[in-house]
């Protein structure tokens, strides 16, 4: 009976060191996407492994690649998505809770309990919500959180030749998003909706942030 319970005792004890630490690791994930226009040459690869990968129907988008003539007039192209804000403003105007933001920053539907009332889509700032016309409900980018599920990167960013697009954990300070944000200059959309968006790009042009 002794060694049955030192051991029911160990085991227990065990069990509350590793959770609180896997626990902990969840919390600090943020993951959040690097755009370079100046890299992005407008090929279409992420449009079209999206559309793939998600099986997004003919006629909308989860991400799209706006083009831009400057100034100077140079041609820039500009992948756009949702952002998945810090603050999103898609999640309070839902009536049956059916977006929400994930402890990692994700901001997600759940079809089931979407009405397709499109109340969110007209709170997005970015236009990056749109009305499935297959499934009824809104649809956006999920980061392909599925393929993050298995360790795999968003289809968007695999697909893309020029590598104008890089993802991963803003809570991994050795990581390649967190080192580019910490010491590049970088932008993100519409920064007087304060939304604090989690797509941050560098060489983003002044005609593509409105």
């Amino acid at each position: 009976m002794r060694r049955r319970e030192l051991l029911k005792f160990a085991l227990g004890a065990a069990s509350i060191l590793i959770l609180p630490s896997s626990s902990a690791q969840a919390k600090h994930k943020r993951y959040a996407m690097l755009i370079d226009a100046t890299r992005c040459y407008g090929c279409m690869a992420c449009v079209a492994a999206c559309a793939a990968e998600n099986n997004v129907p003919i006629g909308v988008f989860r991400t799209w690649v706006e083009r831009h003539v400057r100034k100077d007039g140079n041609i820039t192209f500009v992948p756009k998505q949702c952002n998945h804000c810090e603050n999103p403003p898609c999640v309070k105007p839902c009536p049956t809770g059916a977006t929400f933001k994930r402890d990692d920053g994700l901001v997600l539907i759940d079809d089931e309990t979407c009405i397709g009332c499109g109340a969110c889509i007209q709170a997005c700032p970015y236009g990056a919500r749109f009305a499935n016309p297959v499934k009824g409900v809104a649809d956006k980018c999920t980061f392909c959180e599925h393929r993050l599920a298995k360790g795999l990167l968003p289809a968007c960013v695999e697909a893309c030749p020029a590598a104008a697009r890089v993802f991963g954990d803003l809570g991994d300070p050795e990581g390649e998003v967190s080192k580019i944000v910490e010491s590049s200059n970088v932008l993100v959309l519409k920064a007087w909706a304060h939304t604090d968006p989690k797509i941050y790009y560098r060489n983003l042009p002044k005609e593509a942030d409105v």
